[in-house]
């Protein structure tokens, strides 16, 4: 069991029974943009409570573990629950978003992506990939958000909508991290800067 054989497992199960849903984090960030190891797969799902025994019957111990109450209660408060592979410990954290602006933003621009080698699933914009992790940033400070935006700016294959990146950002109270970025994407890079160096010593 991979990160990718649990990711296709959910994506089989969402599709079957109609359940709108998008990956995000890091699995999204190496889509669009540079690849890094990861054990986890981040998805949001629109669950509700019939949902619960079906999750509970694919994803059954001893193999597995899910826990149909916590499950429940990421319904009810609208958090996360995961799904763990527990002898190769990958794990899914999928999160059941509240009813806002952004979630229905997030959920009308997903778009179908080849992810891995499997085949292809519903996958959160660029753009609302990268103000997640903004998000994420401002609450932990982690610079590998930072990182995976900003490869995600060098390399995504589609346009970037920097308008809608400015305004969402200003929206959730992340126009400075956002900026921080565009600063750090127009500063030289290490080896333009040794370049340099060696173009003046000769």
């Amino acid at each position: 069991m991979t990160t990718e054989d649990l990711l296709y497992s959910l994506v089989q199960l969402f599709e079957h029974l109609e359940i709108p849903y998008f990956i995000t984090g890091s699995v999204a960030a190496m889509t669009y943009g540079e690849s890094r190891f990861t054990s986890d797969v981040d998805i949001v799902a629109v669950l509700r409570g019939e949902h619960v025994a079906p999750f509970c019957a694919a994803f059954p111990p001893p193999n597995y573990y899910l826990s149909a109450d916590a499950m429940r209660a990421a319904i009810r408060d609208h958090r996360q629950f995961n799904v763990l592979h527990i002898t190769e410990g990958v794990k899914a954290d999928i999160m059941v978003p509240r009813i806002s602006d952004f979630n229905q933003s997030r959920l009308a621009r997903c778009r179908p992506e080849h992810v891995g080698s499997r085949g292809v699933a519903m996958v959160a914009s660029p753009e609302d990939v990268m103000l997640k992790k903004m998000e994420y940033y401002k609450q932990g400070q982690s610079e590998k958000h930072l990182r995976d935006i900003i490869g995600m700016l060098r390399i995504c294959p589609y346009p970037i909508d920097h308008a809608y990146l400015s305004n969402w950002a200003a929206k959730l109270d992340v126009l400075d991290i956002w900026q921080m970025i565009l600063d750090r994407l127009r500063a030289p890079s290490t080896d333009d800067a040794s370049t340099d160096n060696q173009q003046d010593s000769q």
